[in-house]
């Protein structure tokens, strides 16, 4: 048994039928040349099987405490049966992008099987008329619960699934056989809450102890220049938009696909500008088209929550699962006209924010956040749910998580990725997210909303495009201005 982190409860304690929290992907596959034999159901079975393995996560399944009395524990599911979770269907004809995007939506929005291990992979088949693939090629939609991963374990796992090669990679067996494990009594559990709850005043001590001394060991004895007003708060508050009211149960999801050649390009007309910076750029700028558009737009910038990996690389601990994150609060320059002048202001804003994320210590706070009863962490949770609609000023408006992913071709039962786009939940009060993922040469900045939110994705993919192209445009145009004055 391995009890979850409160960050880890937290998607549990969000979840309801409205708002499932678990986030997924979806890649195509060029199925010009896929050998029928490695398609089948028994092919597919074994691709998947044997590499259960090598994430912990996927034959582990939830045990909630009783009266909610501790965090729930994952414990190895003595009834997995790897078809439940592996899925097949066909996309109706003509097999093109619009179909396809729907039937996503659809898969997407139904809940997971709490009582089972929380993922699904469904394989979409007959994409037959979709620009730059050949007919008969594939999709493949996952889905995990946000519980067991976040989006650095997320993309681990689905590089797990994949091969460097149209050759299969021959898999290393485990190092120790799987043993399933008892589902515990409430008696046992019960018990289990008591002694943790006994001994946390005396663990929040230690912890005290330690992150002062690690403090004071690492305090500067001089503030850095031009950190003088790093904890300054934007003076204004936080807009309300039309992504910050209720959610329901259905899901709306689109993408753009660009060049990261293009978006290191524009970076380096803004000295330290980064390729999140210019990503954050591009998703300001149609948020701005797209509420002008509707007489929407505010005077005050919105602001974007940026998850934040706090594992190094060094770790490699991916595969364990679960969440290490913190969170960067951005405003996006919505209220700026001109795209250059929006990703300078971001890149001022970004530098603050990472400043202030220093400072305050964000392994600090989540370590700190492990000694919150698990009963008020709940209570929280649904309380936040059943009023963030209807605050008067949201935290945040939008939510932008870029994951770099692989730069070299992977492969899934002998047919190449072409894209992979990624899918997100969305909450009561924040019902749009940004998930973008790079490969291969490409970033696909996708996005997943409701439908009487954003009841237009194709205008909101267009406004993506605009902003793009209209940023692109000017960063040429001013590195072209520079030449000339150069010479």
């Amino acid at each position: 048994m391995q009890q979850l982190s409160i960050q880890d409860a937290s998607f549990i304690y969000l979840e309801t039928p409205a708002t499932p929290m678990h986030v997924g992907s979806l890649c195509i596959y060029d199925g010009s040349q896929t050998d029928p034999q490695r398609m089948t159901e028994e092919a597919l079975h074994r691709t998947v099987g044997e590499r259960l393995h090598l994430n912990v996560t996927t034959r582990r399944r939830l045990v909630k405490v009783p009266f909610e009395a501790d965090y729930p524990y994952w414990i190895e599911d003595r009834d997995f049966d790897l078809d439940y979770h592996l899925r097949r269907v066909a996309l109706p004809s003509p097999g093109d992008r619009d179909a396809l995007q729907q039937l996503a939506s659809r898969i997407f929005a139904r809940p997971l099987d709490m009582t089972k291990p929380l993922w699904e992979l469904t394989v979409i088949e007959g994409l037959n008329n979709i620009p730059g693939l050949p007919a008969n090629s594939f999709a493949v939609l996952t889905k995990t619960h946000h519980a067991a991963v976040d989006g650095a374990s997320g993309l681990h796992f689905l590089e797990l699934l994949h091969d460097l090669s149209p050759a299969p990679t021959p898999i290393p067996p485990a190092r120790e056989s799987w043993h399933p494990e008892p589902v515990p009594t409430d008696a046992e559990l019960l018990f289990r809450s008591g002694v943790n709850n006994f001994s946390q005043p005396f663990k929040f001590a230690q912890t005290l102890s330690r992150q002062f001394s690690q403090q004071m060991r690492t305090l500067p004895t001089r503030q850095p220049a031009g950190t003088e007003n790093a904890f300054n708060t934007p003076s204004n508050p936080v807009p309300k938009t039309r992504f910050n009211g209720a959610v329901t149960a259905h899901r709306v999801l689109g993408s753009i696909s660009v060049s990261l050649a293009d978006i290191k390009e524009i970076r380096q007309i803004v000295p330290g500008a980064t390729v999140n910076d210019v990503v954050l750029a591009i998703c300001g700028g149609a948020l701005r088209s797209y509420l002008q558009a509707k007489n929407e737009l505010e005077q005050t910038s919105l602001v974007a929550m940026a998850p934040v990996n706090l594992r190094s690389a060094a770790e490699g601990n991916e595969a364990a699962g679960g969440n290490q994150v913190s969170a960067l609060f951005v405003a996006i320059g919505t209220d700026i006209e001109e795209p250059l002048e929006r990703l300078q202001y971001i890149h001022a804003e970004t530098s603050r924010s990472k400043l202030i994320h220093q400072a305050v210590g964000a392994s600090d706070m989540t370590d700190y956040s492990k000694f919150v009863p698990a009963f008020t962490a709940a209570l929280a949770s649904r309380l936040m749910t059943q009023t963030a609609a209807n605050a008067p000023a949201p935290p945040f408006n939008v939510s932008i998580t870029n994951v770099p992913g692989p730069q070299e071709p992977l492969y899934f039962c002998g047919s190449p990725m072409v894209t992979a786009l990624g899918l997100g939940p969305i909450t009561q009060g924040m019902g749009l997210i940004f998930p973008v993922l790079s490969y291969c040469g490409r970033v696909t900045i996708s996005f997943t909303s409701c439908t009487e939110i954003l009841p237009d994705p194709e205008f909101f993919e267009a406004c993506l495009t605009q902003s793009f192209t209209t940023l692109l445009y000017s960063a040429r145009l001013h590195d072209e201005r520079t030449q000339f004055t150069e010479h």
